[in-house]
């Protein structure tokens, strides 16, 4: 990758500043060895059901499809966050995590998505399958950190736009993505750490703006930033699970009361939680990130209207 070093790129790899945020094979076998995850359900029942109309004139509507998967609607545009429809998180069909929650909208009732906002690499989040079957239904333009067009290419998406940190592009008239910075890491093969950068989003769309977190760890100087740089979004999507153990995960995974402090950093309307229940990556219970959340929103005096944690399926308008 041609690039000039910065303060997030040393001429080779991608780095967050100040923080070590991937872990290597040692730490990912003591994990393994020392660890005791808990028991999932082998599958949750999801009440699937078409996603709501888009609105009519301002606005936009945001449903939970799954994992990381969020369809927006404005009035002028759909919009997919880290779209994955497959049965596995995994580069290979047979094995790797599995859902046990099917999408809460079926891929064939999703409306032509005329953008795709893809954080990182991640096989939970980038899901080559599915890009596919987007590639060849609606072609959207896909927005996504360096690195990532080859990738893409190879899924036949010809529309790719690649942004680096605080960088923004116009996908449409009065549709805005600004590529914000996340503590995390990327990584698809053994031997490719950090050869893509990651992040998060900012959306304005429909008159309003739309935080989507991607996959992060907790630094307030970073959300305090995004909220800053960016302004205040009117709708916050934040991952509240895959945190445990701590001594791995925290530097690349927020725990449910940091995704709380996170609200308050970045100055959030209204956040609803996603990165969770979907696939058992982590040793945490499947229902655990929805009773922490509601225990860290109680000790920060905030409602539920402020940060919850809808079903899978739900909508919100904002």
């Amino acid at each position: 990758m041609r690039l000039p070093p910065s303060d997030h790129f040393n001429g080779k790899t991608f780095f967050y500043p100040g923080e070590e945020s991937d872990r290597g094979v040692l730490d990912l076998l003591k994990w393994r060895l020392t660890s005791r995850a808990e028991p999932w359900p082998a599958k949750v029942e999801v009440d699937r059901r078409p996603p709501p109309p888009a609105p009519v004139s301002d606005g936009i509507v945001a449903t939970w499809v799954g994992q990381s998967t969020v369809l927006l609607r404005s009035s002028s545009a759909t919009i997919l966050t880290d779209p994955i429809f497959s049965d596995r998180a995994s580069p290979i069909p047979w094995a790797g995590p599995r859902r046990v929650a099917a999408p809460a909208v079926d891929f064939g009732a999703v409306p032509r998505v005329d953008v795709v906002l893809l954080s990182h690499d991640h096989f939970d989040h980038c899901d080559l399958p599915t890009l596919r079957r987007l590639a060849r239904r609606d072609g959207p333009l896909v927005i996504a950190p360096l690195g990532h067009r080859p990738l893409l290419a190879g899924a036949g998406l010809s529309r790719v736009v690649e942004l680096d940190w605080w960088q923004a592009h116009e996908c449409a008239p009065g549709l805005v993505a600004t590529l914000v910075p996340a503590l995390h890491w990327s990584r698809r093969r053994p031997f490719g750490t950090n050869r893509r950068l990651w992040g998060g989003f900012m959306l304005s769309a429909g008159g309003r703006l739309v935080y989507f977190a991607g996959d992060s760890g907790y630094d307030g100087r970073l959300f305090a930033a995004i909220g800053r740089r960016c302004g205040a979004p009117d709708l916050a999507l934040l991952p509240i699970g895959a945190y445990e153990p701590r001594w791995f995960m925290r530097a690349a995974h927020m725990n449910p009361s940091e995704a709380v402090r996170a609200h308050l950093d970045v100055g959030a309307r209204r956040s609803i939680a996603v990165h969770w229940g979907t696939f058992q990556l982590t040793d945490e219970g499947r229902e655990e990130p929805v009773r922490a959340l509601a225990a860290a929103r109680s000790l920060a005096n905030l409602g539920a209207e402020a940060f919850d944690a809808p079903p899978l399926g739900a909508s919100v308008a904002v």
